[in-house]
Formats: structure tokens, C-alpha cells, sequence
């Protein structure tokens, strides 16, 4: 991590000592600052938003491929070349095919990709107040699946695209945009499709994800973040079987009592810390404003990730904890076939977020050691992946977004970020095109519930997001200054 990144990284404790997750995850009525009327540009980008939210594709029952259709047809209209414009997938999955389009430059460097997933997760009618697949505007919110996650910006950045066509703009290097299909479901028909695939049309310098963006405390901007790392998603099975027989007659080696002990010695295992250059700075720079005992144990522990008394204290804030090492939680849980009689099989699925610089086999061989118990049997579909050590930050983007926080966001810290939850961003990395998650559009902590019922996102953070990626994008590409912010 180089010393402008870590100098850039403001105060992220302030974060934790904020409201309680609970009650940030209640946002107020009524969120202030949308705009009265819309520019030009803004109305053509809730244009394709609301197109965008309003073709439902969520997995297996939508079609992404609809919308990729949708947005190539603007593209095609507003003159881009048929040989920018692909939209293709697999042919065994004609509803999951991606856009990818190419704004052209001067060629003078490698491209910038531009990504956003098109794909959504299911929301049933009857969970919803309202059509989750209409896009509703009130009291200073969107409302809609995949208002936040991640149309919001699919939208913004084909729009801006559409933009720099419009106003003649030409870059020193090409652009490329993908939206893309299979992102939430963690299929292969997607992102790691294209590479497989088409690697010559997405192949970039670096790219512009989802997975960074503000956090708001109130209706203020507290830090902006750019996402630089994030854990890997795996799933372990976790299997008992035997004869089983008569309920009245019972054995010692029940199948569910045999799971319910695995999952509990699960429960009581915490994994070694493990840092890296992303991580190591968010500690270091929270422990400047964290309490006193805390600020301690986090430079302990960066000082020394086997001080184990500096990690417990760490942990005691899940987030923290998240952040510090690999996690494993039990999400799923079925046994037996009927009341009257011993089961002869229990499943549970353990969902895994593990390191980016540590792998799949060596989790599974670590819950094995845990268990310890043979009659368990603990398997996963996922391949062995190792992410590798995060790498510093572009400067190109560092820059960029410090310049543009410090214009529209009050100078507020630019932080790098490791997710713990998963991006398309880990398939690009490991492909060789380094990923940075960076938006512009702030929120508080929990209020979009994106995955969840009445899915939200301020109006005001949508164009403001649409206002940062429009002129970051113009910095990091060139040559032309930015224009002013609209």
C-alpha cells in the first residue's frame, strides 16, 4: 500500500461509533437533497434506470438478456458502430447474455472497463407493499429491486456513456462498458464467461466495479471508500448418513445429533487473523480515533497478528471481526424423512467468507480438523482459489476520487476497503485486470436492504453517483477536463 494511499485513509472509526446498526437500518421518512428539477442528462439516466429496474431480471425466473437488448438498442440509436456492440452468452442460457459496448478513444494506453451486474435477486410479489419490478420515486427515495444493487449503477454509467457521445468527447483510450448476468447467483455465465470466452473484448488496464462508494452519518458524507479487496464466497456441505430405524429403539449415533455436535465445534472455532495491505491500513488508521483500549489493541495487532488477546478485543465488534479473518456460519439445516423414525441422513450448509489471500482447501481442511469426526462428511462445489495480496490502488484512481471527494463530498477521507461480502471484481483480479470499487453514491449504513423487501436508494445519492463516475471517468481516461458538476 503505497504512502499517498495510507496519508489519503481518513478517520473510518467514526463509522462504528455511529448509530447501532439496528437503528441506522431504519431510514427517516423523508430523504432530503433530490433534486427539485432534472438536467438534461439526469432525466435520460432515470430513463434508463427506471427501464432497467422495470425488466425483471432476477435469476431464474428473469431475463438479463432482455436488458441487455434494452440498453444495446440505446446505444444503437445513438450511433454507436454494430462492431462496439456485442450481446452474447452462452447458448445454453439464452435469458443470461451480457452487453459489452466499445466507446472508442485514441487508443493511447490500455482500456478502462466498466462494470455493473444486470442481474437482481428474486423478490416476490407478495412480500412487497408494490411491484418490486416498477421503479417508484417518493419522498426522496427510489424504490424498487435492484434500485441499489446493482442498476443503480448500470444505469449511471450507460448513461454517461451515452453522454460523452452526445457532447463529442473522445478519451485518450478506449472504454469499455460490460453489464453483465450471473453476478448474485455466482453462476459462470457472466463476468467468467467473457474471460473464458471473449477476453479481447473486456480486456483492460483496470476496472470500475461496484463495492466502494459513502457512508453517510445523518444525511452527511462521513468517508467514501474504493473497494480494493473482498472475501471469497464458499459453501461447504456438510453431510451425516446411516441405517437409522425405529424412534422407539434409539442409538447413539443419530445423524442429527452427529451434525448438531460439527456445527457447534463450527461455532466455537475462530480463525487466525490474517491481514493484508488493505486491511493492515483500515486498522491502522481507525486505531487514531477508535477508544483508547481498542486504538491499543488494534495496533497491537497490526503490529503482531498472533496476539491473540489483541484480536479477541478487536472482535468484539462483528465487523471488525469480519474483517480480520475468515468466517464460517451455518445458513441451511434439514434432517430425517419422518417423526417415527431415526434419521438416516442430516445436511447443513456452512457458508464460508473466506481471505483473499488464503484458500478453499485449506478451509475445508481446517473445518475438517475441527469436527473431527468421520461419520461427518464436508464437501463444497467451489474450486481451490487463491485471490493472491491485494494490490495498491491505481494512482489514476486514487487520484481521481480524492479530487472529487474534496469538490462534491466536503473533503471527506478516501478510504480503501476490503468487502466481506463478494463482487464480480475477485474474477477480473484473478484474471490479471486489477478492480476498484468506487461509485460516488452514498448511503447510511443498512438503509438500501439491498437483497431484501422495499429495496431503496436516495434520489439524491443516484445523481450524485451519476455526477462522480461521470467526471471520474473523464480524469482517469482524458485528456479533456472535467465539466462542471450536473
Amino acid at each position: 500500500m503505497s504512502t499517498a494511499l495510507v496519508r489519503a485513509i481518513g478517520a473510518l472509526a467514526v463509522a462504528a461509533l455511529g448509530v447501532p446498526t439496528c437503528l441506522a437500518a431504519q431510514p427517516r421518512l423523508t430523504a432530503p437533497g433530490a433534486p427539485a428539477t432534472l438536467t438534461p442528462a439526469q432525466q435520460q439516466a432515470r430513463a434508463i434506470y427506471k427501464e432497467l429496474v422495470e425488466i425483471n431480471t432476477a435469476d431464474s425466473v428473469g431475463s438479463v438478456t432482455r436488458a441487455a437488448e434494452a440498453m444495446a438498442a440505446r446505444f444503437r440509436a445513438a450511433g454507436f458502430p454494430a462492431d462496439d456492440i456485442h450481446v452474447l452468452g452462452p447458448s445454453d442460457a439464452p435469458d443470461k447474455h451480457n452487453l459489452v459496448v466499445r466507446y472508442r478513444g485514441r487508443t493511447r494506453g490500455k482500456p478502462v472497463l466498466l462494470l455493473a451486474h444486470l442481474d437482481v435477486v428474486q423478490a416476490l410479489r407478495a412480500d412487497w407493499p408494490q411491484d418490486p419490478f416498477e421503479l417508484r420515486e417518493e419522498n426522496g427515495w427510489f424504490l424498487g429491486r435492484g434500485v441499489a444493487d446493482d442498476k443503480s449503477m448500470a444505469a449511471m454509467l450507460t448513461a454517461n456513456l451515452l453522454r460523452y457521445k452526445a457532447e463529442g468527447w473522445v478519451p485518450e483510450r478506449d472504454l469499455i462498458l460490460a453489464l453483465t448476468a450471473d453476478e448474485e447467483g455466482g453462476g459462470h455465465n457472466g463476468v467468467s464467461w467473457l474471460l473464458a470466452n471473449h477476453r479481447d473484448l473486456i480486456d483492460a488496464e483496470y476496472a470500475i466495479n461496484e463495492g466502494g462508494g459513502g457512508t453517510l452519518q445523518g444525511d452527511d458524507p462521513l468517508f467514501h471508500t474504493i473497494q480494493a479487496a473482498e472475501k471469497v464466497y464458499t459453501d461447504f456441505r456438510l453431510t451425516v448418513r446411516n441405517t437409522g430405524g425405529h424412534s422407539s429403539v434409539p442409538r447413539k449415533d443419530n445423524a442429527i445429533y452427529s451434525l448438531a455436535a460439527a456445527l457447534q465445534r463450527i461455532q466455537a472455532h475462530t480463525f487466525p487473523v490474517e491481514l493484508n495491505d488493505v486491511t493492515r491500513p483500515f486498522f491502522e488508521q481507525t486505531a487514531k480515533v477508535e477508544m483508547p483500549s481498542l486504538a491499543a489493541a488494534m495496533r497491537a495487532l497490526v503490529a503482531d497478528p498472533a496476539d491473540t488477546t489483541a484480536a479477541r478485543l478487536v472482535s468484539m465488534d462483528p465487523r471488525y471481526a469480519a474483517m480480520l479473518r475468515t468466517t464460517c456460519v451455518a445458513t441451511m439445516l434439514s434432517g430425517g424423512h419422518a417423526p417415527n423414525a431415526l434419521p438416516q441422513t442430516a445436511t447443513a450448509n456452512v457458508n464460508c467468507r473466506i481471505v483473499p489471500t488464503s484458500k478453499t482447501s485449506d478451509v475445508q481442511a481446517a473445518l475438517e480438523r475441527v469436527v473431527s469426526d468421520s461419520s461427518v462428511v464436508i464437501t463444497t462445489s467451489s474450486r481451490d482459489r487463491t485471490d493472491g495480496a491485494p494490490g495498491p490502488i491505481h494512482p489514476a484512481v486514487l487520484a481521481a476520487t480524492v479530487q472529487l471527494t474534496n469538490r462534491m463530498f466536503n473533503g471527506v477521507p478516501v478510504i480503501p476497503t476490503m468487502s466481506t461480502g463478494a463482487t464480480d471484481g475477485y474474477r477480473l483480479r484473478n484474471a490479471g485486470i486489477p478492480t476498484y470499487g468506487v461509485s460516488g453514491i452514498f448511503s447510511a449504513t443498512g438503509e438500501t436492504n439491498a437483497h431484501g423487501r422495499d429495496e431503496k436508494l436516495r434520489v439524491k445519492s443516484f445523481y450524485d453517483g451519476l455526477a462522480f463516475l461521470y467526471e471520474l471517468v473523464r480524469l482517469v481516461a482524458g485528456p479533456n477536463p472535467p465539466g462542471p458538476v450536473s
